[in-house]
């Protein structure tokens, strides 16, 4: 009689577990649980953020940054670079942030803070990358904005436009260069044939961001220049 209360109550208490782990009491799926809440919490990864951006990043417009001053949340900002190219700061104003890496622009916004405090100390986080996009745009069977993630060709990104429209000039395909501040502008030139067929390797070009592809039509008429 002993042994069969012992038995009885070694099942009842396998049971008992059974229904536990299966209703998530167990210490296994309560730890599982808390894993999986802290990983749907967690700060969402946006296509921007996603870019990798070394100390060499120049800053363009559109870029959010984090801008931190240690011990001051009043001037403590998340910042978005505006088409100027500038962001604005309390006690700093207006600071020009296109063509600077974050190290350089944490130099100049640490400057003009010293004449309010004693050795600011500046800390600048890029969160998102909006400003390396290049244009893709004539006959292509996608033309649109497109982000510079990586190194990108210019085969690569008519490819990612969608390749050649029936009645692309596909041999005529123009890269504008837009250059910064003063710098003029470059037009560069490539033939697809040439690339891809002939020794013409050196016209597919490593893009640059703000670049503006056109691939033109074989029915544009080309006027005389006078």
């Amino acid at each position: 009689m002993k042994l069969f209360s012992q038995a009885v109550l070694v099942v009842v208490g396998l049971l008992w577990t059974a229904v536990s782990w299966a209703q998530g009491i167990g210490p296994l799926a309560s730890s599982s649980t808390s894993t999986t809440a802290a990983t749907r919490t967690a700060v969402p990864i946006t296509e921007n953020s996603q870019l990798i951006v070394t100390p060499e990043y120049i800053l363009g417009p559109e870029d959010v940054l984090e801008i931190s001053v240690w011990k001051n949340n009043d001037l403590s900002k998340q910042v978005q670079v505006r088409p100027d190219g500038r962001i604005s700061l309390p006690l700093v104003g207006d600071v020009s942030a296109v063509g600077k890496t974050a190290s350089q622009l944490t130099e100049e916004i640490s400057g003009r803070l010293r004449a309010y405090m004693e050795n600011p100390t500046v800390s600048i986080l890029v969160r998102e990358v909006n400003s390396y996009q290049i244009y893709v745009m004539g006959e292509v069977n996608k033309p649109g904005k497109y982000p510079l993630k990586s190194k990108l060709t210019l085969l690569q990104a008519i490819t990612v436009a969608g390749g050649f429209t029936q009645v692309a000039a596909r041999n005529k395909i123009v890269v504008f260069r837009f250059g910064k501040d003063s710098e003029a502008s470059t037009k560069i030139k490539a033939s697809y044939d040439d690339i891809v067929i002939r020794d013409g390797s050196n016209q597919n070009i490593e893009l640059k961001p703000g670049d503006l592809i056109v691939v033109p039509s074989e029915t544009m008429v080309v006027l005389p220049s006078r």
